[in-house]
């Protein structure tokens, strides 16, 4: 099958429901055998590092997509539960080929994903996933669907010394004065930072109330963690913590709580740190990278402080892209991704954002609201339309129209981004606007106009 464009791959590798396509088992082999021949190519005795979540489909889906790298001969060594971002440090600093991570990140226990990172720790390039997938929908055609046994199973087996290694990185990033004078409460959403945190945040000298770290396969992100930051802020009021911090499944993005239970998105971390880096003369540019969710509060606050920002297509691996076309050493989304490229990060990762926020914090000696106080955020409401299908939707002329209005009247004042999920099959309608009313009532046109034409 011979294609142009991604079809597996979306803006976070390939994700659906665990034991359907593509997640079945021969394809998840096929997957792996691919990327096996795409690293085979270019390297000798190459080897893989990998990587889960807490996800129950974890183990067998790890084990087949291992299976197929091995029939191209290629080893992988298992980093058991971790984060995302872990797995891209190991690639990274163990000279590994390539490293993988079996998640589904915010998405419910039912789904899982495959994620893959090259040798340097960054993303896969559009066009290199481009390649896999065509092999692998070869293999499936060839094979006519069904399991090849090639070189037989493969069962990993956790290595500790990758586990330790993580943690030993996060850890250096820490300097420990007054850290004893803050306290925390840590929301891990049953996810990956479960087997970090409070390692993590112990060895710091942070002291950490930990909530719903105990993760039983099917409770990953269930009315917890950054998908519900309202119950690590009602958290901070309950313990008189100073601050909260909440990870998503796989924990490469966090938000926060201040200490009077408001929730902190990605857009006030990107202000705190974007002030900080500035202050310290390492905000290359003057720059930070957002995207086209964030606010316009966001954009009128960073100016004050003498700071530019750039908006990049929504997704961490596109900011990314934008952060390293123009130098810029801060960027992330309003949804908790925040990278630092400082240092020697190469994707966002929620435990390290939350140990530079909470230095931030302490070397500050100020509270997180006192330190946002004169953040404005514009009235925002994000909506969400499950649909049938992902059809452009300037072709649609009843969304097309309500659109243009929307974006008539706010002009200046406002803003409109309607666009696809890139992992779900969702639209996702962002209205910005100086009134309340307006913003409702032009995202329940755009809303209803979706539904009418693609919803479920």
């Amino acid at each position: 099958m011979k294609t142009d464009k991604r079809t597996l791959f979306g803006t976070d590798g390939i994700r659906g429901v665990a034991g359907e396509f593509p997640l079945d088992r021969v394809t998840t082999r096929a997957i792996g055998r691919a990327l096996g021949h795409q690293l085979a190519r270019t390297q000798k005795s190459a080897k893989v590092v990998s990587g889960q979540d807490t996800r129950e489909s974890g183990t067998w889906i790890s084990d087949c997509f291992a299976a197929g790298l091995k029939d191209a001969g290629v080893e992988t060594q298992s980093a058991g539960v971790i984060t995302t971002p872990g797995v891209a440090f190991l690639a990274r600093t163990r000279s590994f080929a390539a490293g993988v991570v079996i998640s589904a990140s915010h998405n419910p226990w039912t789904d899982n994903g495959i994620k893959v990172f090259g040798h340097d720790g960054y993303k896969l390039a559009d066009e290199v996933e481009l390649e896999i997938e065509r092999e692998i929908y070869e293999q499936l055609e060839r094979s006519g669907g069904q399991v090849t046994n090639g070189n037989g199973v493969a069962h990993l087996h956790d290595v500790a010394e990758l586990h330790q290694a993580y943690t030993k990185w996060l850890v250096s990033h820490w300097e420990p004065q007054h850290a004893g004078k803050l306290r925390a409460v840590v929301d891990c959403a049953n996810g990956a930072a479960s087997a970090f945190a409070s390692e993590v945040f112990r060895a710091c000298g942070i002291d950490a109330v930990y909530i719903h770290d105990k993760p039983d396969g099917r409770n990953i992100n269930k009315s917890c963690g950054a998908l519900h930051p309202e119950v690590v802020a009602k958290a901070v009021r309950e313990h008189s913590a100073q601050v909260g911090v909440t990870f998503d499944g796989d924990a490469d993005r966090c938000l926060f709580a201040d200490s009077q239970g408001r929730v902190v998105n990605g857009d006030g971390v990107l202000l705190l740190a974007g002030r900080q880096l500035k202050a310290e003369g390492k905000l290359a540019g003057d720059l930070v990278v957002a995207t086209t969710m964030s606010n316009m509060g966001l954009e009128a606050a960073l100016k004050r402080s003498g700071i530019r920002m750039l908006r990049a297509p929504v997704g961490d691996k596109y900011v990314l892209e934008e952060m390293k076309k123009t130098g810029a050493t801060l960027g992330g989304e309003q949804s908790g991704h925040i990278i630092f490229r400082d240092g020697e990060a190469t994707t966002g990762d929620g435990l390290l954002t939350a140990l530079r926020a909470l230095q931030m914090l302490v070397e500050s000696g100020k509270k997180l609201e006192e330190l946002l106080g004169d953040l404005k955020v514009f009235p925002q409401v994000i909506k969400n339309v499950r649909v049938r299908e992902k059809k452009p939707l300037e072709q649609i002329p009843t969304v097309a129209k309500a659109i243009h209005e929307a974006e008539q009247e706010l002009d200046g004042t406002g803003r409109v981004v309607v666009r696809y999920s890139g992992t779900e099959a969702l639209a996702r309608v962002m209205i910005e606007a100086e009134s309340e009313e307006k913003m409702n009532r032009f995202a329940d046109s755009i809303v209803a106009a979706i539904q009418q034409s693609l919803g479920v």
